[in-house]
């Protein structure tokens, strides 16, 4: 080993000739060793045992042309050791020495970060995503990059990214799930959160509203809660929204689950009579107020009613119809869950929801017409006349059958 570092440059063929004939444990020892000469590493870079190249990658005294030679290395694993080491020199370098760097071995560094293998990519991405002194042209040839894996830690941590780039981001994502990663961006401006609000992006606004530390304006937020009420996965990061004003309380208490009203009407930072009249609504759905009466057999029986009719085969149109128009909101939710062979919870989300939407598509699934779906719109989800979804024929259904699915799969995955 001592013999192959210490042969004087004029014997250079006969040292390379000696190397190349070493055993594999004393290549690596000289691939590993800084003092090893540059005519050493240049060969050991084309070295037929990946241990050999995978210890030079890592050698600290690795030069410029030997690091550009391994960052074409014919296997990923050695390419992405070398990612991390060039990657990982940039926080020690004073400004002239990364523009040394930025001059010779960057090239080395910004060719792995266009590297064809994904892993490759994300090795560069995971050393320098938190790097104040990054290259910037690096980050952002990284935060657009298509894989989230590589552009995911980048956007959502690198200090170098301004309101300007996310905002290019959100404009032209790489990735259909661009958006998501900006939306978890710590201390998110206002701006960046507008244009993120105001897409159709529904996941992406459920993590901008799952950020608290995410600048949203109030009127922004009111204009999502008036599109929230069927957007199941807001409701949560919405009651749990830092700084809520009464407004927005209000709205939410008209839509959320019973279990999220309770939440809502817990939190101390809300106008003391604006949570007793919260805790009002949680005992109202604890307990409806309407007369016995109107409200017809209980829950449990309801359903163990509806349940001995539909093994006769007596869960029809009329028998329905005939329940709505006595007012029996709890028998009418159990005759639409049997017909439809879901939970009665999910046909009770659909009417906390005042979902007409969701209605509709229970009514379809039960195999019933829209003769039935008008009323129970009203009956059930307290629907204004005006919201009433209705159709030209009561064997027409408003929505396509792909709406309704989607309306199914959405209540029975929140009823859960």
């Amino acid at each position: 080993m001592a013999d192959l570092l210490k042969t004087p440059v004029l014997d250079e063929p006969a040292r390379r000739s000696n190397l190349a004939w070493a055993d594999e444990a004393s290549r690596v020892r000289v691939a590993a060793n800084p003092t090893a000469p540059e005519s050493a590493m240049t060969l050991l870079a084309s070295d037929p045992d990946i241990t050999v190249r995978a210890a030079l990658a890592l050698n600290p005294a690795l030069s410029v042309p030997v690091a550009s030679r391994l960052a074409k290395d014919k296997d990923e694993r050695v390419r992405t050791l070398l990612a991390r080491r060039l990657a990982s020199l940039l926080p020690g370098m004073d400004v002239r020495q990364r523009d040394q760097l930025q001059e010779q071995a960057s090239q080395a560094l910004f060719d792995l970060a266009s590297d064809a293998v994904v892993r490759v990519r994300a090795a560069v991405a995971d050393v320098v995503k938190d790097m104040p002194n990054a290259p910037r042209e690096l980050i952002l040839r990284l935060a657009n990059d298509i894989s989230m894996t590589v552009a995911e830690p980048v956007i959502r941590l690198s200090p170098l990214l301004t309101p300007e780039d996310l905002l290019s981001l959100l404009a032209a994502p790489p990735s259909p799930t661009t958006a998501t990663a900006v939306a978890r961006r710590p201390g998110l401006s206002a701006d960046v959160a507008d244009a993120i609000a105001a897409s159709a992006d529904n996941a992406a606004i459920s993590s901008l509203l799952s950020n608290p530390s995410a600048a949203i304006r109030e009127n922004t937020l009111d204009a999502l809660i008036n599109r929230a009420a069927e957007q199941v996965s807001w409701h949560q990061p919405l009651v749990r929204r830092p700084d809520l004003t009464t407004r927005a309380a209000r709205a939410l208490s008209s839509f959320i689950a019973s279990n999220l009203l309770t939440e809502l009407s817990e939190r101390a930072d809300l106008d003391p009579q604006l949570r007793a009249l919260l805790q009002e609504k949680v005992k109202a759905r604890l307990e409806p107020s309407e007369p016995a009466s109107v409200r017809g057999p209980t829950m449990q029986e309801a359903f163990s009613l509806a349940e001995e009719m539909g093994r006769g085969g007596k869960v029809t149109e009329t028998a329905i119809l005939e329940a709505a128009a006595r007012g029996e909101i709890r028998f009418c939710t159990a005759l639409l869950a049997v017909a439809a062979d879901v939970p009665a919870l999910v046909v009770d989300r659909a009417c906390t929801l005042r979902s007409p939407k969701g209605l509709v598509s229970l009514v379809w699934k039960a195999g019933l017409s829209m003769r039935v779906a008008v009323p129970l719109q009203s009956l059930l989800a307290s629907t204004p006349p005006e919201l009433v979804l209705r159709s030209h024929s009561d064997h027409e259904f408003p929505l396509s059958m792909d709406e309704m699915a989607w309306q199914i799969e959405v209540l029975t995955r929140s009823g859960r």
